[in-house]
This record gives C-alpha cells, sequence and structure tokens, in this order.
C-alpha cells in the first residue's frame, strides 16, 4: 500500500484533504468549540503547534459553500446534527496578520491594509449584489482599493457579507500579536496597540453581525490593553484543561504516525527529543517537529535528531533572558539545562513593554513561547518549569554559547590582556582572566561526558585565541607521539617568533584542579608536541597546562628553549 505523503509545511486545510496528505484529526476541536459556545475565543500557543491549520479547518468547516466532502470520515463527521446545523452556514472572514510589519508605522500599517484588501477581494460578488444599496456597494468598493478607515475595515466588511447572505459572520483572525511584537521591536508599538485594539474591538465587540470569532497567537496580550471592554471574550491559554489536546500531537497520535511509516523502532528517541510539553493535563508533542523528524527518517534511517525550532526563529529570547539574568537567574537557568526545575510565579498576560520591564516576566514568556513547559502548582501558586526536551536544552546551549562567545568578543580590552599573557608566558594573568569570563557564564557541562566538557573549554579558548589575527592557531594537530590540543604560532616571524602548546583538561573534583593543570603541562612533554615544529623550531617555546572544574581554572607554565 502507497502510504500517504506527510504534510510538510501544509497548512491549508483544503489542500491537505485533497492531495490526501497524513493528517492528525483535530476536527474534535470544532465541536467542543460549539459545544462551548463563546463569542469570542482566543488561543494561544507557541509557534508551529498547529494554529494555522486549525483556522484553516474552522474554515472550511464553516464557510457557506464549503466542499462537505472534506470532512468525510472524520471525527467531526460523526457529529451528524451539529454538522447539519453549522457546516457550511456562514460567511467566514479569515485573516492572518503574520506578515504584518515594517520598519515604519505607516508600512505597517499598510501591510495590514493589504491583507483586510486581499480578503474582501474574495468576495467580489458584493460588489453587485442587489441586497447592498448603492452606498454599500461603494464601500466594498473602498475595502477592495484599500481606502476608508481601517479601524472599522473588519466590522464593515462583516457587515456587508451579513447584509448579503442574512447569516451571521464568522471572524478567524491568526496570529494576532505578530504586529504587536514587530511593532515594539521597532519603535511604534503605542501606534499599533491602538490601531490592533480599535480594529478588533469594533469587529468583535457589539457586533450584530458576529456568529462568532476565534483568534490565536503566541502570547496573551493584557486585555486591559488591547480587549478593552470586550466581556465576551473567553481566553485558552497553556495552563487550561480545555481544548488542552487540540494543539500538538499527542503521545498515542505520535505512536501512530510512526506505525504508519514504519518507525516505530524510533519511538523512544522521538520522546526524547520533541515531547515534553504540557498543555493543561495533556502531554504533547511539537507536530512540526514530528513531521519533520519522521521525513527525514523516511530518507535517512540513521539520521541523528535535529533541532528544527531553530530554523524557524532567531531565538533571540534566550539571548535577552542571558543578558538580564543576575546570578541567581544563571544558577536557575544551570539547573534547568541539567534537567532540573525552578519554581516561578507567571504573569501570563502581559503588554510587550513589560517583557522587558522586570526580568522576572521573562520566565512567563518563555513559558508561553514554549521554551520552558510545566509540571505542576506547588502550594505557593508557583509553577515548576522545565525545559520540555532533548530539542529545546539544545537550543537553550547553542545560544547561550553563542551569548558568550559574543561577549567574550566585545571584551577587546580584556582579550588584548589575555593574548599578551599568553605571548609573554603569564600564566597568572591568563588564570585570572579565564576564571572572571566563567564566573560570568552560564554552565551547562554536569551532566555531559569528560571529552564533551574538555571539548566545550577547548572551543573557548580557540575562540579567544583567534581573535589575534596575527597568530596561526591550530587545533587537535598530529604532534610529536598525540594530538596537540592548541598550537599557536606567529603568522609573521620577523617581528617576534615564538610558540605556544597548550593541553586542556576537565576534573570533576575541585581538589584535583592543581594536579590536572600539572599533568596536562607534563603530557605535551612527554608526547613530544615540540616535535610539530620539525627543523623550524622557534627561539622560545611556551607550555600552558589548563585545566577547569566547572567555573574554575588553573593555569601551569613552563618555557622551553628552541633554536
Amino acid at each position: 500500500m502507497e502510504r500517504k505523503r506527510l504534510p510538510i509545511g501544509t497548512e491549508n486545510f483544503e489542500k491537505l484533504r485533497h492531495e490526501n496528505l497524513y493528517y492528525v484529526d483535530k476536527t474534535g476541536l470544532i465541536k467542543e468549540l460549539l459545544s462551548n459556545f463563546c463569542d469570542v475565543t482566543l488561543f494561544t500557543r507557541p509557534r508551529r503547534f498547529g494554529k494555522t491549520l486549525n483556522m484553516s479547518m474552522l474554515r472550511y468547516f464553516f464557510e457557506v459553500g464549503t466542499d462537505k466532502s472534506l470532512f468525510d470520515g472524520l471525527e467531526i463527521s460523526k457529529e451528524t446534527a451539529l454538522c447539519e446545523q453549522h457546516m457550511g452556514q456562514y460567511p467566514v472572514i479569515s485573516i492572518s496578520l503574520k506578515g504584518v510589519e515594517g520598519w515604519e508605522y505607516e508600512d505597517a500599517r499598510q501591510g495590514l491594509w493589504s491583507i483586510i484588501g486581499f480578503e474582501a477581494r474574495r468576495f467580489r460578488f458584493l460588489e453587485n449584489s442587489d441586497r447592498l444599496s448603492q452606498t454599500e456597494q461603494q464601500m466594498f468598493r473602498d475595502l477592495e482599493m484599500e481606502k476608508g478607515k481601517l479601524e472599522n475595515s473588519l466590522r464593515l466588511l462583516s457587515q456587508l457579507l451579513y447584509e448579503h447572505y442574512g447569516k451571521k459572520v464568522v471572524i478567524l483572525v491568526d496570529e494576532y500579536d505578530v504586529p504587536l511584537d514587530k511593532a515594539y521591536q521597532r519603535g511604534y508599538y503605542d501606534q499599533m496597540i491602538l490601531l490592533i485594539r480599535q480594529m478588533l474591538n469594533a469587529a468583535l465587540k457589539t457586533n450584530d453581525a458576529l456568529q462568532l470569532a476565534v483568534l490565536t497567537g503566541c502570547l496573551r496580550i493584557s486585555k486591559e490593553s488591547i480587549f478593552t471592554g470586550l466581556n465576551n471574550l473567553s481566553v485558552n491559554t497553556i495552563v487550561d484543561a480545555q481544548y488542552d489536546e487540540w494543539f500538538g500531537f499527542t503521545d498515542a497520535e505520535v505512536q501512530e504516525i510512526l506505525r504508519y511509516y514504519g518507525l516505530d523502532k524510533h519511538y523512544k528517541l522521538t520522546k526524547e527529543w520533541y515531547d515534553g510539553y504540557c498543555f493543561g493535563q495533556t502531554n504533547v508533542y511539537c507536530p512540526w517537529d514530528v513531521v519533520k523528524w519522521c521525513n527525514y527518517l523516511q530518507h535517512e534511517p540513521v539520521i541523528r535528531p535535529q533541532n528544527f525550532w531553530a530554523n524557524t526563529s532567531s531565538n533571540d529570547m534566550i539571548v535577552r533572558f542571558a543578558e538580564k539574568a543576575d546570578l541567581k537567574t544563571k544558577e536557575q537557568i544551570e539547573k534547568l539545562i541539567a534537567g532540573e526545575s525552578v519554581s516561578k510565579k507567571l504573569k501570563l498576560d502581559l503588554t510587550y513593554p513589560e517583557i522587558d520591564r522586570k526580568p522576572e516576566h521573562l520566565w512567563s514568556i518563555l513559558f508561553t513561547t514554549g521554551y520552558l513547559t510545566q509540571r505542576g502548582m506547588n502550594e505557593n501558586g508557583e509553577y515548576e518549569l522545565t525545559i520540555p526536551n532533548q530539542e529545546i536544552r539544545s537550543i537553550f546551549i547553542d545560544k547561550i554559547d553563542e551569548w558568550f562567545s559574543d561577549k567574550i568578543s566585545a571584551d577587546t580590552e580584556g582579550l588584548s590582556s589575555l593574548l599578551d599573557a599568553v605571548e609573554n608566558g603569564d600564566p597568572v594573568e591568563i588564570q585570572e582572566y579565564l576564571n572572571d569570563c566563567m564566573a560570568d557564564s552560564i554552565s551547562f557541562l554536569d551532566g555531559g561526558t569528560l571529552e564533551k566538557r574538555e571539548n566545550f573549554y577547548h572551543g573557548i579558548l580557540l575562540g579567544m585565541l583567534n581573535s589575534n589575527h596575527g597568530w596561526r592557531v591550530l587545533s587537535n594537530r598530529e604532534a610529536g607521539n598525540g594530538r596537540a590540543d592548541i598550537i599557536v604560532e606567529p603568522v609573521k616571524k620577523r617581528k617576534k617568533n615564538f610558540g605556544v602548546i597548550i593541553e586542556v583538561k576537565y576534573t570533576a573534583d575541585e581538589r584535583q584542579l592543581e594536579q590536572k593543570a600539572q599533568d596536562a603541562l607534563e603530557q605535551i612533554t612527554a608526547k613530544r608536541y615540540d616535535e610539530y615544529f620539525g627543523i623550524d623550531v622557534p627561539p622560545e617555546i611556551i607550555h600552558y597546562g589548563i585545566a577547569f572544574y566547572k567555573k574554575k581554572c588553573r593555569v601551569k607554565m613552563e618555557r622551553v628553549q628552541g633554536v
């Protein structure tokens, strides 16, 4: 039997069903939405958890003239009375604000107009509708031409559709918070939040043409800042049990996907890397990750797990977090990366300016955007936060490593002193600088192998030494009876000809730091690493044995005469 193709990047429900792509049935959302009816429902979930596909599903279910066969065989089709009452019964306005951005407010405003105008042009028949007055027909033409009052555009379009069909309208707004995020980053937040507030309030509050509305986003923006006076709003977040299984894949759904594609043996690794999110009372996987991972496995069965989230966002939130972290917060980040949990009170409704106003608010943002998840609440009303899985842990490590490297590179004065100390044979200065750097870092190596830990510090030293463009810095180069960790020599030897050999060690016992540094120094001599230089031996070779324990190091040095 030929298997269905995986829906890589497919967010259009009609396309997914017509092309017979693999679909994890989430149509139960429709039943629950109608059974717990509320005029306006806001779903907040992290990115890549199926929000857009679900919104497309809702559109094709409710919209007048829909192809009802799209739902054949799905769970919602068993609800015959509900389908007869609601399927294909409403005009639907469906927009995504994901693309609303610009370096200036007017550019973003025009982008929003373009989205409204594009959606209006789906209803061109309104231009000549005999159920609209000439004035209303002209109002519609203005919408098509992106003219008039943008703040009232959604409400106006819904009223014109209501007049034409004699049926109330469903309004779907996907990624409602993206314009606010972009506006905050680029300095016109106050203007944009006023525009979005006025548009949504006009369309969703006391609008006689409205049947129901659904909004989605990553963040729950404070009701006071954007949904002022909107008393008919139901907010569903990642801590709510209601609707908890409709965004993300459950464990049973993932096992079924793996079984269908003959990938059952990869279940344990899939769970370790992509499971771990807790929405309400349900544990879920990130759908984007699972689909991409299954696609990779079909073509390369021995491939290692990939970090798919890294390719969908800049992940700058982690860097912002690291930059603002005090000593206590850095220790808590280290606990998270080591697989432990930290207890935090969270504020789940924020305005964008509040995010950076208080460092503790960043915990809430990391939680609502999916970088952290919860394992319950303690008696003090604090959530037990943890990193959900290996994929997100790898993002933390990569971004913190990048942040730390950038931080060191920016310290030009300190780096210059370090490089002088390396060239001049000053172990005290080297040790002080490295200890200062480590004290300001975030450690994430407690669970790694000895080799992994040594490689981490090895990499840090390489980055520091490579900042001197007058040096040739070599790593793991064959020399004598082994491989030297780091070899340094000047590119141009006319001013000063010297050589440096560095051996790096790591110890799990702080009491062994001194001895490990001495062992590293003696290894350079015992394995004859100096022979790397061959007949071109410099007048002086400086040996360094450097041992690390977490955020502490010891440096041993000896000078060797060359030629």
